[in-house]
Formats: C-alpha cells, sequence, structure tokens
C-alpha cells in the first residue's frame, strides 16, 4: 500500500473476545425457546446486527414470534449480554493489540473503530481503551448493518481518509464484505478457509505490524 492513511477495526473478535458472551446469551435464550444453539451456529450470527442474530437463530429454531415479541426477546438476550460484559477488563484485550495500537499512534496513523454493537463504547470503557481510538463508530450511529459498508465509512470519514487508502481487520465474513464494498484493503483475522475475500490474513494481532501493511 503506497499511502497508509487510516486503519479501521472491528470490535469483537478483533480487539476483545466478547464472542463467547454473546455466545452464551443466545444460547440460554434458544434453550428457553425449546431448542439447542451450537458454537456452528453461533458462527453465522458473527457481525450480524442484533435484529437479524434473532431472525437467524428463530429461523434455526423453526420458531415463529411477532414483531413485539422479537423486541422482547431481543432485549432479554442484550440485557444478559450487558450483565456480562460489565465483568470485563483489560486482560480480556487480545494478544498483540495493545502492541499495534500504539506503533500506529508512534508512526501518526489515526485509526477508529467501526463495529455494529451497539454496546461498543461500554466495552471499550471497561477494557479501558475508550479513549485510545480518534473515533467511534458503531451500532448506534448507522443504518445498515454489515455487509453494508456504511460502518467504514463513516469511520474513514471521521478521520478525514480517502478510503482507498484505508485498511480494515475484521473477524467476520458479512465484515470482510463490508470493507471490500468500502473499496478497503481487508486483513482477515482467522482462516482463509473461512473467511472469503480479504487481501491479507492473520492469526492473531501479534503478527501484524505497520510494515506488513506498506509492503503490500
Amino acid at each position: 500500500m503506497s499511502k497508509l492513511e487510516a486503519v479501521l477495526f472491528d470490535l469483537d473478535g478483533v480487539i476483545v473476545d466478547t464472542a463467547k458472551h454473546h455466545y452464551r446469551a443466545w444460547k440460554e435464550l434458544a434453550n428457553e425457546l425449546g431448542f439447542d444453539f451450537t458454537e456452528e451456529d453461533n458462527e453465522r450470527l458473527k457481525g450480524v446486527s442484533r435484529v437479524e442474530s434473532l431472525n437467524i437463530l428463530l429461523e434455526i429454531g423453526q420458531v415463529e414470534k411477532t414483531e413485539k415479541e422479537k423486541e422482547e426477546l431481543a432485549a432479554r438476550k442484550n440485557q444478559r449480554y450487558v450483565e456480562a460484559i460489565s465483568t470485563m477488563d483489560e486482560s480480556e484485550i487480545l494478544p498483540g493489540v495493545i502492541d499495534f495500537l500504539q506503533e500506529l499512534k508512534n508512526e501518526n496513523v489515526p485509526f477508529a473503530l467501526g463495529s455494529a454493537s451497539k454496546n461498543a463504547p461500554a466495552i471499550l470503557k471497561h477494557i479501558k481503551l475508550f479513549d485510545a481510538f480518534d473515533a467511534i463508530v458503531d451500532g448506534n450511529s448507522i443504518a445498515k448493518a454489515k455487509p453494508d459498508p456504511e460502518v467504514f465509512l463513516q469511520g474513514a470519514d471521521k478521520l478525514g481518509a480517502n478510503y482507498e487508502n484505508c485498511v480494515v481487520f475484521e473477524d467476520a465474513q458479512s465484515g470482510i464484505e463490508a470493507g471490500k464494498a468500502a473499496g478497503m484493503y481487508v486483513v482477515g483475522v482467522g482462516s482463509a478457509d473461512v473467511l472469503k475475500g480479504a487481501d491479507d490474513y492473520i492469526t492473531h494481532m501479534t503478527e501484524m505490524n505497520v510494515e506488513r501493511i506498506r509492503r503490500k
């Protein structure tokens, strides 16, 4: 990449692992509705909005609910999730994240969060990273969830960066598609066998540095 202007990070699975908290809350809800919800099922929910996640869950369980009932179920799941993440701290930041964020600061490369989660600001505060980001775009400020590129386009706009000179870090297929739709360089955090279409792949942020991006 000839010019690196900004970096955009997804939250869940990239900065911190909240997937386990999401999974537990969804699984409890499914069990209450009379069916099981596996970790494999949970993969379909990565990077997807709460409303769409609930629709997928109900589809898996072959359960039909009214819109009002869906609102109540989504709220119940979210309450459990909020209770779970309230106990999070810096120890749950994923390996390599702090060092990479510091390197970006040292290189004067601005970075933003681009997450579909409405709880993103609360999570960042719990893990003491809220003030580290130059901008935060979350589920409260977007109209369309990933794979729509809105979350990343907003992030780049807030940083005053050209889209083609932005790098996105994502661990979900919908997020990778969103980053590519935004015209950005996308790094998949995970396996190329699972995540399709990224420009580069890492297992953990420990493998990433600014020089690696600039060589691309």
